[in-house]
């Protein structure tokens, strides 16, 4: 199943756990996917898009133990 929902830079904040301003400075710095849609001049993302992107972070604990399997 596809989550198309929209989530701003509030949203992805509170799914990792982080300050909105960390995750405007992730984008700044090109640690975040492009956005599926800018409107108004604002990004917004799939959620589908951000969860896969969690899962492939460097640093993302969950994978930790994965790579020799």
């Amino acid at each position: 199943m596809t989550d198309r929902r929209l989530w701003s830079y509030k949203e992805i904040a509170a799914h990792i756990g982080v300050q909105t301003d960390t995750v405007r400075s992730y984008r700044k710095h090109g640690l975040l996917p492009p956005p599926d849609l800018v409107e108004g001049g604002k990004p917004y993302w799939y959620a589908d898009t951000i969860r896969i992107w969690v899962t492939l972070r460097p640093g993302n604990r969950s994978r930790r133990g994965t790579e020799d399997r």
